[in-house]
């Protein structure tokens, strides 16, 4: 018996989330611990709002003979139902039944929809810094992982993603709210980007797909708007979930919705279903289907999570942090200041979350997103956490210049 080979090359350059995360485990576990404060993973904290437990707690006891068992592989007919209401007034387009597939998470909604997309060598273009996960889901299935850098404000640079475009672009993933950085992509440059995909297509005689990876879609700040970029394109799939907006992330469940104005919608949703069946998910938790359809409006408190962005923001500002200001999400992404007792380099973001770990601080270092030289923190943690944290991340700063 032994490990194949790809997944051995996969060790090398697997998430930096889990492993600071699983740093951090240790340190608890040593004699006397106290004081870790971990801004690791984006695991949310909050319990769901108060009517979950109240769904949940009806449903299991009235639940109905054969509640449990196996549904049609795109889930309860019901339950997609309730969903493409939700779905349609999210994305501003009428999205039948038929086009919505519940998912294991937001994460089985990516690999199902790549499984469906891909030919082996077929290219998926993805923003970066980008969700961790991003690179082994695209080689999962024989694709070729192409990395585009954001612009300025970590917003899409439509002239990088234009060069990028080529004959064998099945896909290109957004990922707005956006992990790591909280940017928030606005209506002008999706639309931009629609026209570009729009050309690119009518030029090679495929069109890309435009995969929009939403689980922070509820997760927005002040006056920010997600826009809908299925109303601008109709290549486009939704992959989402409820792991964040209801604090479920545990339960996996999450949906993938079609656009009803994609050439060949039909064919796609047929893919959806025969890959949830034959990847081995075979359909989405039967008891979550049934919860979140009466959970559609409901969402964890979100005030709550810009409270905490405000409190970590300031304290770090304060001790000369440089960062992205989050419009949505749950995270800050920061730039390593210079210094460490050697000349700056981009690398540096290792040694510098290698640093934080001395005031007992976990952070996750931009290499594992795709963008050296930075580093994300999670502020889905306790007030407590961040308030404790702040004097260990100017302490940190301060013997990090004189280094």
């Amino acid at each position: 018996m032994r490990v194949s080979a790809s997944i051995k090359d996969n060790f090398a350059s697997s998430s930096w989330i889990r492993r600071m995360f699983e740093e951090g485990q240790q340190l608890l576990r040593e004699p006397g611990a106290t004081g870790i404060y971990d801004f690791s993973l984006g695991n949310p904290d909050l319990e769901p709002p108060a009517e979950f437990a109240e769904v949940l707690d009806r449903i299991t006891r009235d639940g109905a003979s054969g509640s449990h068992g196996y549904m049609p592989n795109a889930g309860y007919p019901a339950v997609r139902t309730a969903v493409a209401a939700r779905a349609s007034r999210d994305q501003g387009i009428e999205i039948p039944a038929s086009n919505i597939v519940m998912t294991v998470g937001a994460a089985g909604a990516l690999n199902v929809t790549l499984r469906t997309l891909l030919d082996p060598g077929d290219e998926v273009i993805v923003i970066s810094p980008w969700f961790a996960e991003y690179r082994f889901y695209v080689q999962n299935y024989g694709g070729v992982f192409v990395e585009v850098p954001a612009g300025p404000g970590f917003h899409l640079d439509l002239g990088a993603i234009e060069a990028a475009l080529g004959p064998r672009t099945a896909a290109l993933i957004i990922n707005s709210p956006n992990n790591p950085t909280g940017t928030v992509y606005d209506h002008e440059e999706l639309a931009g980007l629609a026209a570009i995909l729009t050309r690119h297509g009518a030029v090679q005689g495929r069109q890309p797909c435009i995969i929009a990876d939403e689980p922070y879609r509820e997760i927005v700040y002040g006056d920010t708007v997600v826009p809908s970029i299925m109303a601008l394109y109709p290549e486009t799939i939704v992959a989402t979930s409820w792991s964040k907006s209801l604090s479920l992330p545990g339960e996996r469940i999450g949906y993938l919705a079609v656009s009803p104005l994609a050439r060949n919608a039909r064919e796609i949703v047929d893919g959806l279903v025969l890959s949830t069946r034959i990847l081995g998910f075979v359909n989405a938790p039967a008891l979550m289907q049934r919860v979140v359809a009466e959970l559609l409006d409901s969402r964890a408190d979100v005030a709550s999570y810009e409270r905490r962005g405000k409190i970590l923001s300031e304290g770090l500002r304060d001790a000369g942090y440089e960062f992205s200001e989050p419009r949505g999400a749950f995270y800050i992404f920061c730039k390593v200041p210079p210094g460490g007792g050697a000349a700056f380099h981009p690398s540096r973001d290792v040694d510098f979350a290698m640093h934080l770990k001395k005031w007992r601080i976990m952070a996750v270092p931009g290499i594992g997103f795709g963008w050296g030289g930075w580093f994300r923190l999670s502020y889905c943690v306790p007030e407590a956490t961040i308030r404790g944290a702040l004097q260990g991340f100017a302490l940190a700063m301060e013997e990090w210049r004189k280094g």
